[in-house]
Order: structure tokens, then sequence, then C-alpha cells
């Protein structure tokens, strides 16, 4: 059993994310704390200027009430946090700064290079300090 897991979830994958979410309330510990955390990636620069300067904010603003809105349909005591850059960086910085020891992440449709594994999932199982369960 777990004290903090961490659940990463694709927007454009919420089903597996959920599935993911099932899991981990399953493995949790009884006083123990799931993390839902959803990644929003870097703009280029160029691509940035050019957007309102609302446009940040906003977006982190939708990508929370979603992820809100996905913990509060699957129990309490889900916490939820909204980070922006390199998906496998910030899933494995997040799992260091709550200190999760597990991380549910969910894998689909793998290109030729990760075969076997998602590019995300490959790299955090790969660079991850505690135990990673992928779902498929």
């Amino acid at each position: 059993m777990y004290n903090k897991i961490l659940v990463p979830i694709e927007f454009s994958h919420v089903d597996t994310g959920i599935n993911a979410i099932q899991i981990a309330k399953k493995l949790l510990n009884k006083d123990g704390q799931i993390f839902l955390l959803s990644v929003i990636g870097e703009m280029p620069s160029s691509v940035e200027v050019q957007l309102s300067t609302d446009w940040t904010s906003n977006n982190q603003k939708m990508a929370y009430q979603t992820l809100a809105k996905i913990a509060n349909n699957e129990g309490t005591g889900l916490n939820v946090e909204i980070m922006f850059g390199h998906a496998a960086n910030s899933i494995l910085s997040a799992a260091e700064t709550h200190r999760a020891d597990l991380i549910i992440i969910a894998s689909h449709k793998p290109g030729l290079s990760d075969y076997f594994l998602g590019s995300t999932a490959a790299r955090v199982v790969r660079h991850a300090q505690c135990p990673v369960l992928v779902n498929r």
C-alpha cells in the first residue's frame, strides 16, 4: 500500500486518467493522498508574444477547473495541480515535491521509438525515483 500517489492526467485521454485514479484508490493507504496533475506544454516564445497576456492565466484556470471536476466526480481527498512545461520533467518534479511513493501513468499509442510505452511514460519510468505503474 502507498501513502502518496501521483496520477498525471492528459486531458485528451481522460478515460485512462480516470482508470488510473481508480487503481490509485485501491492501492492507497487509509490516510494516504492522491495527487492529480495535468501539465500544460509551454508555447514557443514566438507564439506566446502574439497571445493576449490573459491567455496563460485563462488556460491554467480552465485546466484547473477541468481537473477539479474530475477529482470531484471521483471522490474526496484528491489534490489537484496544474503545471506548465515539459510533461515528463514536470511529472518527475511533482513526484519529488510531493514525495510520491508511486506514480500511476497512462500509456497509449506509442511511436516506433517507444514501441512498448508512450514517450512521456517511457521517460518517467526511466528517471523516476519511486515505483511507476504504467496503465494501458
